[in-house]
């Protein structure tokens, strides 16, 4: 096998909603358009990261219902070069969907029913399918299954010399307690400035950085700051790296589309991880995959290789970039 990433989490049917702008609570906007495509945040890095390796690299592990949205998810999976074999159908559940409404700014709201994505369990990491992927894979990003699953992932990963990478998204919000049994197996901890903010009380890369050595030493942290850029906190080092967002505006892009663009950010770390790139220029990639999406409507708007290093030249040229924290 030429797999080097695995993926685990939600893959979802996103039913997309183009209007105007958001409404307000109980008003009605009209919608210009509406777009059916597939989605779910762990999908979506899978994809974003495939179109940056290449085929047959990369691997999704996830559930769907037994419902024709799988077919079309597996379909889908498939044509982006995505290995679906660590795929688990689920008799009797719906497959995941989402429904977004998306601003003419960008800016968006998500409703999303989970459905099987909630049936993937630890256990399932023991069944050969899923068991064969981890032990071929270099990198292992795992975004928002049930904590019971991420944490028996991780270690499964751990156990194989596999580079953990994990956003657990919503599920921040239990605490970090709750998510310790995880971090502890975690090479690269991954959230958005609000979510460190509730979960830590703090998205100040040194204190972010302290706090977590307080509890699990070792793990990176990668600060999500969206239109600020984003920020690493190299672990016990006591080094951070400051990365600014893509000036779109300067390079003739306009941002038309924000959704996912935090799947692209991750898959286009986790890919340059793969090809042995530092964390910094990793940090680079992935923002500019980040910025990459932002100017496409699609979820799954993210660049081959050729587009991502064209975007990355062009930003080079202004002459900015990343700058050293303390």
């Amino acid at each position: 096998m030429t797999l080097d990433l695995i993926c685990c989490g939600a893959i979802n049917w996103d039913i997309n909603l183009f209007m105007d702008r958001l409404p307000r609570t109980g008003e009605e906007v009209p919608v210009n358009e509406i777009q059916r495509v597939s989605g779910g945040t762990a999908a979506n890095v899978a994809v974003a990261a495939a179109r940056l390796l290449g085929q047959g690299r990369v691997a999704f592990i996830g559930a769907l219902g037994e419902d024709p949205i799988a077919e079309q998810q597996i379909g889908i999976l498939g044509e982006e070069g995505v290995d679906f074999s660590g795929v688990l159908i689920v008799p009797g559940e719906e497959s995941g969907q989402a429904y977004i409404s998306i601003g003419a700014d960008g800016a968006n709201e998500i409703h999303t029913y989970f459905g099987a994505n909630l049936r993937i369990r630890g256990s399932h990491f023991r069944d050969r399918e899923r068991r064969d992927l981890i032990e071929s894979a270099d990198v292992c990003v795992i975004m928002d299954p049930p904590l019971e699953t991420a944490e028996a992932l991780a270690a499964a990963c751990k156990e194989n010399g596999v580079t953990v990478m994990w956003d657990p998204g919503v599920y921040s919000e239990h605490g970090l307690e709750t998510l310790l049994p995880t971090l502890s197996n975690t090479d690269y901890f991954i959230l958005n400035h609000l979510e460190y903010e509730n979960l830590l009380g703090t998205s100040d890369p040194r204190r972010v950085m302290e706090k977590l050595d307080r509890r699990v030493g070792g793990v990176k942290a990668i600060i999500k700051q969206g239109a600020e850029g984003s920020t690493i906190c190299l672990g016990s080092t006591g080094a951070t790296v400051s990365m600014e967002a893509v000036p779109l505006e300067e390079l003739g892009l306009r941002a038309v589309n924000t959704v996912g663009c935090g799947d692209a950010f991750i898959g286009g770390f986790a890919s340059a991880k793969v090809e042995g790139l530092d964390d910094v220029e990793a940090l680079r990639r992935a923002t500019a995959a980040g910025g990459f999406k932002a100017t496409r409507k699609e979820t799954r708007g993210g660049p081959t290789a050729g587009e991502l290093n064209e975007l990355l030249e062009k930003w080079r040229a202004l002459g900015r970039g990343s700058r050293a924290g303390d």
